[in-house]
């Protein structure tokens, strides 16, 4: 029987998704959809990886913008 996806191992290939993701300043609820996880566990992975979920300046884009 599979264990439920909020118990299960990370893989490898879901953690680089998770750095991919977060290095995108994707939002943690979207992350958390992506990768089939609760938010809740992607904070808790992200901690454990030292993973800053924190969104990176981005006042240069919205600079050109205006």
């Amino acid at each position: 029987m599979d264990r439920p996806r909020h118990i299960a191992q990370w893989t490898t290939q879901e953690v680089n998704a998770l750095r991919q993701l977060v290095k995108e300043n994707t939002p943690t609820r979207v992350i958390a959809f992506k990768l089939g996880r609760s938010e809740r566990s992607i904070y808790s992975k992200a901690q454990k990886e030292g993973i800053s979920l924190k969104p990176t300046n981005q006042s240069e884009r919205q600079g050109e913008q205006r």
